[in-house]
């Protein structure tokens, strides 16, 4: 999927938009999405301007993100504004190493169960081939009231 198609199953825009390409979309089961990491982004003007580092909670959000492709394209709907895809739970979440300006992100995220309209996945995110940071996410559809 390249931006435009992204752009109709998420709601996100910039600066909050953390998906640039998705690579593989198996519905129901797995995606593989990219994101590239500029020295433009504007968190890296206050997250440890000398040491420029991608805040953990960003790549989890990315991780989140990928997850909601997967899941919209397996229900065969698309974001609107009478919904909101929320985060439930984060669990297990560790990082490994730092995210910074130039680097590559591929995050790949696996549905592992589906109970009463709340997902769990199973999220990574890597550099290169070394695995920066993972997590359990759990999310879940609902109206906005």
């Amino acid at each position: 999927m390249n931006i435009h198609e992204i752009l109709q199953y998420l709601p996100h825009r910039y600066p909050f938009l953390l998906i640039d390409r998705v690579i593989e979309c198996e519905l129901g089961k797995r995606i593989r999405a990219l994101k590239n990491v500029s020295v433009n982004e504007p968190y890296f003007n206050g997250h440890f301007p000398y040491y420029k580092v991608m805040p953990g909670v960003l790549i989890v959000e990315a991780m989140a993100q990928a997850a909601a492709i997967l899941s919209f394209r397996t229900m065969g709907i698309k974001p609107d504004d009478k919904s909101v895809y929320y985060f439930a739970g984060i669990d297990r979440a560790r990082f490994k190493k730092p995210v910074m300006p130039g680097d590559q992100l591929v995050l790949e995220v696996s549905i592992e169960r589906n109970v009463r309209n709340v997902v769990k996945y199973a999220g990574k995110a890597y550099v290169a081939e070394a695995l920066v940071a993972e997590a359990e996410l759990l999310c879940t559809l609902r109206p906005i009231e």
